[in-house]
């Protein structure tokens, strides 16, 4: 048994707008299959897609605080060329600079327009093939223990784990890492972002879910009601939800 990340789950006020930025950025498509804004590899939608962590805008009433989100993402450059295209055109779309702290850094702080938090990359060998996310990133108080849980809770296979971070990535070597970043601060409001895992066919979403409070998952309401996904948290409280095979 096993779960897979399938999208990254961001929450907005016009989610419609978010999510038409998202698919600029990434020089992908936005779809509007049903309440949600989906964005996904241009071609047609196909969920879930076979290689990407795609991105899932879901409309909410309320707006980000000025909290830094837990999770982010990062974006792939291949060249000095690309990157300096990609800011002017991520700017253009509306993102504006973002300070959290990061100091002089070779990487560009940005935030989309209701004030989500990412990255631009610097060139680099590893992202050539990731596609244009290079890494989901969480923070996190102990790298260590968030290997452990993610590396039993999906089916990515643990590439790296010190004492500043751990990275995960599909064991087939395609798409994202999934790099848990040691950060200074604790959980003090709802995540706006969060992942989205997935059961493959044949497996069962209960006995997934069983597994997953096995391994150190707690039960989280946020007032989702009856909804066919479950809403979790990890050791750490970082929310995620199981979705249901349609």
């Amino acid at each position: 048994m096993a779960l897979r990340p399938v999208q990254v789950n961001i929450k907005a006020l016009d989610a419609p707008a978010v999510g038409r930025f998202w698919a600029g950025a990434l020089g992908w498509n936005a779809y509007s299959p049903g309440v949600t804004t989906y964005v996904g590899p241009a071609g047609g939608l196909v969920w879930p897609d076979p290689v990407a962590v795609c991105i899932d805008v879901v409309p909410v009433p309320e707006a980000k605080t000025a909290t830094k989100n837990r999770l982010h993402l990062d974006l792939a450059t291949a060249s000095a060329a690309h990157r300096a295209e990609l800011i002017a055109r991520v700017r253009a779309l509306g993102a504006t600079p973002a300070d959290v702290g990061q100091g002089d850094v070779p990487w560009t702080v940005l935030a989309d327009p209701e004030g989500n938090e990412f990255c631009v990359l610097e060139p680099g060998d590893m992202y050539r093939d990731t596609g244009p996310i290079a890494r989901v990133v969480v923070d996190c108080a102990d790298p260590r223990a968030m290997g452990r849980f993610w590396g039993e809770a999906i089916d990515w296979a643990v590439h790296e784990v010190t004492d500043d971070h751990a990275v995960l990535r599909s064991a087939k070597g395609v798409g994202p890492y999934l790099e848990f970043l040691r950060t200074p601060g604790l959980k003090t409001v709802p995540d706006r972002v969060h992942l989205d895992l997935l059961p493959y066919p044949g497996d069962d979403k209960e006995a997934e879910v069983a597994r997953l409070r096995a391994l150190g998952a707690t039960d989280l309401d946020l007032g989702q009601g009856d909804v066919p996904w479950t809403v979790l948290a990890d050791p750490e409280g970082h929310e995620f939800c199981v979705l249901a095979l349609s």
